[in-house]
């Protein structure tokens, strides 16, 4: 697996992959109205490719395939980050955030913090984050829990 910068021909991709990575959890944990809203269809394209010229994800490659990416704002915020569905539980996530994490030390950033997914929740708190609180937030009118957690540097 390879970690790299995000690069303009890999937006659309990254797009489906991450309309596939919601769509793919269970209806037990999200339903599918609560995934329709999160990753809405049709995928807006030109929205995705604004978003990640300015966000510059770290993308994770298998061979030629995007299996994964993870977003680090300049205040330490993760924004995103997803797994291909075919390649989860493979350590996708965790090279991305092990290589967002050395970033972050040499930004000198004095922490990160997510709002995590139910699905991601354990994921952070394996990696050291703090449960700060659970939201209720509005996606496209419906309403999604997710947990406001943080990790000092």
């Amino acid at each position: 697996m390879k970690i790299q910068r995000y690069s303009a021909h890999q937006a659309d991709e990254i797009a489906r992959l991450f309309h596939l990575a919601v769509h793919a959890i269970d209806s037990s944990i999200y339903n599918q109205a609560q995934k329709n809203a999160w990753a809405p269809t049709p995928i807006d394209y030109q929205r995705w490719r604004a978003r990640l010229a300015q966000k510059q994800p770290l993308v994770a490659m298998i061979e030629d395939r995007i299996t994964g990416f993870i977003e680090l704002d300049g205040d330490g915020h993760i924004d995103c980050t997803y797994t291909h569905p075919d390649f989860q539980r493979r350590g996708v996530a965790a090279a991305l955030f092990e290589q967002l994490l050395q970033e972050a030390k040499q930004r000198q950033l004095k922490r990160l913090y997510v709002e995590a997914s139910l699905l991601a929740k354990p994921f952070f708190e394996q990696r050291g984050f703090s449960l700060i609180k659970q939201n209720q937030v509005q996606r496209n009118g419906v309403s999604l829990v997710n947990f406001s957690m943080e990790k000092q540097l």
